[in-house]
């Protein structure tokens, strides 16, 4: 080991054999130019090693008193003495260790999530003085004569910065809809129009905007937005009903969807010069149409809702085809073309001549001896020519069990007896023809006479839950009030509750088809909902609306709060 290179070739195979080390617990000094003391060398057998590495690594430990030095030359390094105290490795393979690491991933890949501030878990109830002062400071309950104008008001009143921008805004948006710019609450008690201001300032608070933060606005904006969709839907029913007399509600469900669909209110907010309110910081023009569509069917939706309640449903047509601009006659609101079969029968001389336009809708009064609450909507329902199905063997058999089972005819106050005779007459013939199937007379009228009471039916039967659920859910979002609103009206539960009454075994069907109506529950569930739908439109025009209330909530309890019968 002195450097000579004839002494290099025995002194590698002698070290390839031999693995030097040195233990701790000796104290070894070496010199400054490594020599190191045979003394302590201890010498274990090794297996044979790669002579491609370096023969010597030298590793240096933290410096203490002593300077021990570790001479390794195998690969391998040697087994540890049977005494050794260190602990032992677990294998590769080993459960343990991969049960270890399955547990450190899933604490990785599944942390634990925020728990809520403790401000926001648990609340102290209020004290009967500050809940009863809390209720007596709700503007919901400050109006008695209006109770479904006070369930749309804010749960509480409005603070300082609603009411500065109510002062910044409101006037704009009164111009535009054509209304006066005087405050709305100077006007007298008796009035619905006196909150018409908050109402309207609700409106434009949708769900994206910065005051919608507040509880109260968004709830009261939600509400608002809730009811004004089934007012739209409402009165264009009625409006297309009267202006398309001959026509079936398939495309009349196509043209108000070209009026009013989600893709085309962006533009008629912007006909009415409303968009600087809605988006006050954005170019309309230039949003998504995600981002854009939303907003504004909700604004659009509860604009109608503040003017239904405050001015009623002729105010509704005047801002919807006046303000936003809504053509009927435009390309874009023309349903598809269909095979339409000629029509045999009269319809009615006022929609003879000429069609009818949203001013004659507006203009209408029936007279004071008028057979029914909407004569006009009657008779674009149920022509004159339609009185040929009267003295059949179910006008005979099957309707007095049904007017008994309805309550019908209900008592009025009519000066000339011929009247309510006259009344009952059409009534009895509008029952038959709710109950006239579809499929008894595929090609004829009575067909369109059944699907026409069954769509106004539906719009005045959500119309009227509508007005339920808020009058009695005061607290409540309008996104809740919406989902409660769908689960009480689904189809199996309208024809359920028609079934409940017995009903549904004087449904006239076609003979060919009456056995899979009958026993097929794919079939008859949307056939007795039909006809449930259809009384409902009979009974709104020949009494009103609330004949349709006392229909839905005592005849037919949608709402399952009365005690059922208990069959043994």
């Amino acid at each position: 080991m002195d450097g000579h290179p004839e002494d290099a070739v025995p002194e590698r195979e002698l070290l390839s054999s031999l693995s030097l080390s040195y233990p701790s617990s000796l104290s070894t000094k070496t010199s400054i130019d490594g020599q190191i003391n045979p003394s302590t060398l201890k010498l274990f057998l090794s297996p044979p090693i790669d002579l491609s590495l370096p023969l010597f690594h030298l590793k240096f430990p933290k410096p203490s008193r002593h300077f021990p030095v570790q001479l390794s030359v195998a690969t391998n390094p040697p087994p540890p003495p049977p005494s050794s105290t260190q602990p032992q490795q677990v294998p590769p393979n080993s459960p343990q260790r991969l049960l270890k690491e399955l547990a450190q991933r899933k604490k990785t890949a599944f942390p634990k999530k925020k728990v809520p501030p403790r401000q926001f878990i648990l609340k102290p109830p209020l004290d009967d003085a500050k809940l009863t002062q809390r209720f007596l400071n709700s503007p919901q309950l400050s109006l008695k004569s209006f109770p479904l104008l006070s369930s749309c008001l804010p749960p509480s009143p409005l603070n300082n910065t609603d009411k500065t921008w109510i002062d910044e805004y409101l006037l704009e948006a009164k111009q535009a809809l054509g209304y006066p710019l005087q405050p709305s609450d100077q006007l007298g008690d008796d009035n619905p129009a006196k909150h018409f201001d908050t109402l309207l300032y609700l409106a434009f608070q949708h769900p994206a905007c910065e005051r919608s933060k507040a509880r109260h606005i968004r709830n009261g904006h939600s509400r608002l937005s809730f009811l004004g969709g089934y007012v739209i839907e409402l009165a264009l029913a009625e409006y297309f009903l009267q202006r398309y007399p001959r026509e079936s509600p398939g495309p009349m469900r196509e043209r108000v969807f070209g009026l009013i669909g989600k893709r085309f209110l962006p533009s008629r907010i912007k006909a009415a010069s409303l968009q600087n309110l809605v988006f006050p910081y954005d170019d309309i023009d230039k949003m998504l149409r995600k981002d854009k569509e939303p907003p504004v069917k909700s604004v659009f939706w509860a604009l109608f809702g503040a003017i239904f309640l405050c001015f009623g449903l002729p105010e509704v047509y005047r801002v919807m085809f006046e303000a936003f601009g809504l053509d009927p006659e435009d390309e874009s609101c023309q349903p598809k073309l269909r095979r339409q079969l000629e029509d045999v029968d009269y319809v009615s001389a006022e929609f003879e001549t000429r069609q009818l336009s949203w001013q004659d809708i507006i203009a209408y009064r029936p007279p004071p001896d008028a057979l029914f609450a909407h004569p006009r909507l009657f008779r674009a329902c149920v022509p004159p020519g339609m009185h040929r199905f009267r003295g059949n063997i179910w006008d005979f058999d099957s309707k007095p069990k049904i007017m008994e089972c309805l309550g019908y005819p209900r008592p009025t106050n009519d000066r000339i007896p011929e009247i309510t005779e006259a009344r009952n007459i059409e009534l009895g013939l509008g029952l038959q023809l709710c109950f006239l199937h579809p499929s008894k007379y595929k090609f004829e009228h009575p067909r369109f006479c059944f699907e026409r009471l069954e769509y106004v039916g539906q719009k005045i039967q959500d119309l009227v839950m509508a007005e339920r659920l808020l009058m009695k859910h005061l607290d409540a979002p309008g996104r809740w009030l919406h989902e409660k609103h769908r689960r009480l009206l689904m189809n199996k539960f309208c024809g359920r509750y028609l079934r409940d009454r017995h009903l549904h075994h004087h449904i006239i069907y076609d003979e060919t088809v009456q056995d899979r109506f009958e026993h097929n529950r794919k079939l008859r569930n949307p056939a007795t909902t039909a006809v449930q739908q259809a009384m409902h439109g009979l009974a709104y025009t020949v009494y009103g609306k609330p004949d349709v209330r006392r229909l839905m909530f005592e005849v037919f309890d949608f709402e399952q709060i009365q005690p059922k019968e208990v069959k043994n």
